[in-house]
């Protein structure tokens, strides 16, 4: 991810700054922090764009994996009342349409659980992203105030 690269930058050219004797401050190029912030500030709607992709993309697979468990339901009960005449075949069709549905169910639960945790951990990252900018923005205008 660009803005993480972007980051290390910033940190680099901070890490390698000349430091001010007897104080904690150090001097750096403002127009080069100024231009990595400016970079950091265009690419942050993308990635949350992306991220508001990904939430609908979770959505839709939700969607996608519950029509696919009601066409499963639908096609099984329709065996089921194909076969009802003959008592082995009605109890077959019965165990087969509860694993299919649980099967589903579960891959349901599956992709739910991978998109929810794929989209927190994104949107975790740009949290920490955007803290660790407002905190080295915090401290550029602490400084040059």
């Amino acid at each position: 991810m660009e803005i993480f690269t972007l980051l290390e930058t910033l940190e680099e050219m901070l890490e390698g700054s000349k430091n001010v004797p007897f104080s904690n401050k150090c001097i750096v190029n403002k127009e080069e922090i100024l231009d990595i912030i400016k970079e950091i500030r265009l690419k942050l709607p993308d990635d949350l764009k992306q991220a508001k992709w990904i939430r609908e993309e979770r959505e839709r697979i939700i969607l996608e994996a519950q029509k696919e468990a009601d066409d499963i339901v639908k096609e099984a009960e329709n065996r089921i009342i194909s076969m009802i005449d003959e008592h082995e075949i009605t109890r077959k069709a019965y165990e087969l349409k509860a694993q299919i549905i649980e099967s589903a169910n579960e891959m349901s639960r599956e992709i739910s659980k991978g998109t929810k945790d794929y989209a927190d951990n994104l949107l975790g990252k740009i949290e920490v992203v955007l803290e660790d900018a407002i905190k080295t923005i915090q401290n550029n205008r602490k400084e040059l105030k």
